[in-house]
């Protein structure tokens, strides 16, 4: 076959051995090299890559629906201002990784055809209403904190444009746990009607929480090319582990329980050992059984349909001031 050389110049018209190219490629990720968008890579590692940003693309932006629609209902104007900055937070996030996904190849229209057709995956938490304003701080708090336990170690993967955009991503994102949080601990510290608000959005998030990180590792099919490509740093299920592990004691001193009669410290493992995640409701709402998963997809497809003109609009801008054929070659 004819390649590209790895450092992205042209290789000199010669036969080369795939295998080999491969070996040298892996011999850069184990080196921590970044793999940058014009280097040889196996097909398998950039179409894992596609996967992957691509769903995390979509999250972000389907992530914006639970949310949103409290902005008109925030109790105060800082929550209201704070819950805006957040949904256009998660917008950027997902034109951020749009643009890491194209250096792959692959085109933004074809991403968002694949979303809109339901054939392209998004993180399931995303499936769930938001039926009391406390539903805000638990996503804060539990979707935005798994997010951050996923993310940071992606701000090392071996992929640079994916890494470089997380890191960006991981900042924001802190904020938006932190926020929260604080909402949380409000509520927690408020009325006793607020009190238990704020423990209900807690039973209703936290399992699904716990499925954001994926199948349990015996049964994921990714994980394993992944790690050995260093797109991902940790399993599905140390991910999880950390994340219960950094949690439980928040729920604590906010005086909520966490609905999970199995949990308990484990003083041999120096962990939480915590009960067994209902994998077929996981399940259903990746199927498009979940609670919401057509009003999700019916809101991204209305929103596409009524932002054409603004689509359109630019392209046609973008023409005008694009130079002719004949003005470039005079």
């Amino acid at each position: 076959m004819y390649t590209q050389g790895l450092d992205g110049q042209p290789a000199e018209a010669a036969v080369v051995d795939e295998s080999a190219l491969e070996q040298r490629f892996l011999a850069r990720v184990d080196a921590e090299e970044k793999i940058e968008p014009k280097d040889w890579m196996p097909a398998r590692y950039r179409n894992t890559l596609i996967r992957q940003i691509s769903q995390h693309a979509h999250s972000e932006i389907v992530g914006m629906l639970p949310e949103g629609n409290w902005i008109t209902r925030a109790p105060t104007l800082k929550r209201k201002a704070i819950l805006i900055a957040k949904v256009q937070d998660e917008g950027g996030h997902g034109a951020y990784l749009y643009s890491a996904a194209e250096t792959l190849g692959v085109s933004r229209d074809q991403l968002i055809e694949q979303l809109l057709s339901g054939k392209a995956k998004y993180s399931s938490i995303f499936n769930y209403p938001t039926p009391t304003w406390a539903d805000v701080g638990a996503i804060g708090w539990l979707v935005d904190g798994a997010a951050i336990m996923n993310q940071i170690p992606l701000c090392r993967c071996s992929y640079g444009p994916y890494a470089r955009a997380m890191v960006r991503v991981c900042r924001e994102e802190s904020f938006h746990q932190r926020q929260g949080y604080d909402l949380m601990l409000q509520l927690a510290r408020g009325t006793p009607d607020q009190k238990r608000m704020a423990q209900e959005a807690l039973n209703r998030w936290w399992w699904p929480a716990l499925m954001m990180f994926g199948p349990s590792d015996a049964n994921s099919t990714h994980t394993g090319d992944s790690q050995r490509w260093k797109i991902k740093r940790f399993s599905n299920d140390e991910l999880r582990q950390k994340f219960v592990d950094f949690t439980v004691p928040q729920a604590k001193f906010l005086d909520l329980t966490v609905p999970d009669p199995q949990l308990h410290w484990d003083e041999s493992k120096q962990q939480y050992s915590f009960g067994p995640i209902d994998w077929s409701e996981f399940d259903q709402v990746l199927k498009g059984n979940g609670p919401c998963n057509t009003e999700r997809l019916a809101a991204r497809r209305n929103a596409h349909a009524a932002g054409a003109w603004v689509r359109e609009a630019a392209s046609a801008y973008a023409a005008k001031r694009r130079p002719s054929a004949a003005g470039v070659a005079a």
